[in-house]
């Protein structure tokens, strides 16, 4: 097994030959859920996680949840208890938070397509709205009278730089998200002639970021540009928004994100913050790297076939559950996500295999020419790193296969 292959599995400690989940042997999970394929996230690794971020941030920096990673509502009510704020990307992800319990206070919603239903849901909900353009801005207003409640308004900017290195580049250049930045002291000019409630600036330049320094130039970057576009504003930046954007290694050579740097620049940020916008609450959005290692995919073996040489492990899961680990979510050249087949976790008997679907179409690659321990017919395989952008990134009605469980532990 590869090294990120063993630092994956070594999060889920292997008991008479089997891995387990939540303390739990993978076959009797198996049993308890009742079938395969399914997904299973584990309590204690979010909970470490975020526990590991804590002790991170500076104590004035507020530590969100980004919904759209995982948005399992059991997920969601586990997390809402740990960390200061969820951010949601739809009205259906809205009413998973506030079903979660959260504090409207502390919740944000983020997209460049707010529907006027959801920008309704949002006022109503006392919610913060991240807003993306002229027309949110000018739609509220009239939402607001009706409702009889003044909507609360970050801009969220398009920066003019990106994140280096980032596996999705979310501001920078041309754009659907957010408000150019040149273009933000007219929206401010809006929001103020409109009497919404002005709170602050989201600043999300990139996701999926493995390089600290890459990381920390892009919080400089971010609280320098809010400092200048504060000026413009009728009152003062109550919250600020610098994004996320620390990422999980997931392919061969990729190191785990060194924390140390990041905490360290964000000490300065906040320095910083303190004097220049005196007012403002600062916030981290993460989601991959709280929910991403947590969580695996399992699927049950149900074919061993030799063709011309080459083993496949055909099982009951593929890439209508899991998109991304079948290289369809954004990968440019197809790579193995960690995997193990977790019945076997003892054995030293290994080969090379391709694990594929059920599915009649040649992308339905789970890892392809894989070392992995020998399995046949009955035996679960486990994808790692699952915890984000799986089930539901993932085209579940593709050839009409069944969903599969998810499930906390």
């Amino acid at each position: 097994m590869s090294d990120h292959g063993a630092q994956a599995m070594a999060r889920f400690p292997v008991v008479d030959g089997e891995l387990t989940v939540g303390g739990v042997r993978l076959s009797t999970l198996a049993a308890r859920v009742g079938r395969t394929p399914f997904y299973a996230y584990d309590r204690r690794l979010m909970e470490e996680r975020v526990a590991l971020l804590r002790a991170t941030l500076p104590g004035e920096v507020k530590l969100h949840y980004a919904m759209k990673a995982n948005p399992m509502p059991a997920v969601v009510g586990h997390l809402a208890r740990l960390v200061d704020g969820l951010d949601v990307a739809s009205g259906g992800e809205l009413r998973v938070a506030l079903d979660a319990g959260a504090d409207p206070q502390h919740v944000s919603f983020a997209g460049p397509g707010k529907s006027e239903v959801e920008l309704a849901q949002a006022v109503a909900s006392g919610i913060l709205l991240n807003v993306e353009s002229l027309r949110e801005i000018r739609a509220l207003a009239p939402i607001s009278d009706r409702l009889g409640a003044k909507a609360r308004v970050a801009l969220r900017v398009n920066p003019g730089f990106e994140l280096k290195s980032s596996g999705m580049k979310m501001g920078g250049g041309p754009k659907p998200f957010g408000i150019d930045e040149e273009e933000v002291p007219h929206a401010l000019d809006e929001v103020a002639r409109l009497g919404l409630d002005f709170e602050g600036f989201h600043i999300f330049s990139g996701s999926q970021n493995l390089l600290a320094q890459a990381i920390c130039e892009a919080q400089l970057k971010a609280l320098d540009l809010a400092t200048r576009l504060a000026v413009h504003a009728r009152a003062p930046v109550r919250s600020l928004n610098l994004g996320g954007g620390f990422g999980i290694p997931y392919f061969p050579g990729e190191q785990p994100l060194d924390l140390a740097p990041i905490r360290e620049n964000l000490r300065r940020v906040a320095d910083a913050a303190r004097r220049d916008l005196p007012q403002a609450q600062l916030v981290i959005e993460l989601g991959r790297y709280i929910v991403g290692e947590a969580g695996v995919y399992v699927a049950r073996v149900v074919d061993r076939k030799v063709s011309r040489g080459q083993v496949f492990l055909v099982t009951d899961g593929g890439l209508h559950h899991h998109l991304s680990a079948s290289g369809n979510f954004g990968q440019v050249l197809r790579k193995n996500y960690p995997c193990a087949i977790g019945t076997r976790a003892g054995s030293t008997e290994r080969e090379s295999v391709s694990v594929v679907g059920p599915l009649c179409t040649p992308l339905d690659l789970l890892a392809d020419r894989m070392e992995l321990a020998q399995a046949h017919p009955g035996d679960l395989v486990v994808v790692f790193q699952s915890g984000a952008y799986g089930l539901s990134a993932s085209p579940t009605a593709f050839l009409g296969h069944p969903a599969p469980v998810e499930v906390v532990i």
